[in-house]
């Protein structure tokens, strides 16, 4: 009974490298998923950096009661030196992405990846019109991917020199 309540709020799929996935769990996955794909995985990756970040830098807003002390915005009681260098880190690494991404770009990131918002409700928030969102998004996934130094395919030397721990000639194994 459990299992048939859960599967009726997924949607399975086999991404790119065979594993299931479930489409529902996130906005980029029923985009980058299918033969005519609208993000490409560098894209997803991009993206599920975002979604990652957020968790570590306790953006996040609780969702219990909290009875002591002062909150912060995000629902968690946190000051400068109660914040793990986890979480310092991630928020520096949002402070960077917001000033490599124009702005519109960057809200629709964080609205989509950070918030897990679906494209309807970012273009109606904004006030924007249909499929709009969706072209944002690409554009700001895309200088995302590069500012991450992701792409479209692998590039790397095409051969690495040979290292070895031993120097100059190899000496003879005698058995």
């Amino acid at each position: 009974m459990p299992r048939d309540f859960a599967a009726q709020h997924r949607l399975d799929a086999t991404d790119g490298q065979g594993r299931q996935v479930n489409l529902a769990e996130s906005p980029l996955s029923r985009l980058a998923a299918g033969e005519t794909a609208f993000l490409q995985p560098h894209h997803l990756e991009a993206g599920e950096r975002v979604r990652r970040l957020v968790e570590r830098s306790l953006l996040q807003p609780a969702v219990t009661m909290n009875y002591g002390g002062v909150v912060s915005g995000g629902g968690h009681r946190v000051g400068a030196g109660d914040l793990a260098d986890m979480a310092v880190d991630a928020r520096r690494t949002f402070d960077a992405i917001h000033r490599a991404l124009p702005a519109e770009c960057a809200g629709v990131v964080m609205d989509v990846c950070g918030w897990l918002k679906g494209l309807q409700e970012v273009e109606r928030d904004r006030g924007w019109p249909r499929r709009s969102a969706k072209l944002v998004l690409r554009i700001g996934l895309e200088q995302l991917a590069q500012h991450f130094g992701l792409g479209p395919h692998a590039v790397g030397k095409t051969r690495v020199p040979q290292r070895s721990w031993m120097d100059g000639e190899r000496p003879q194994m005698r058995f």
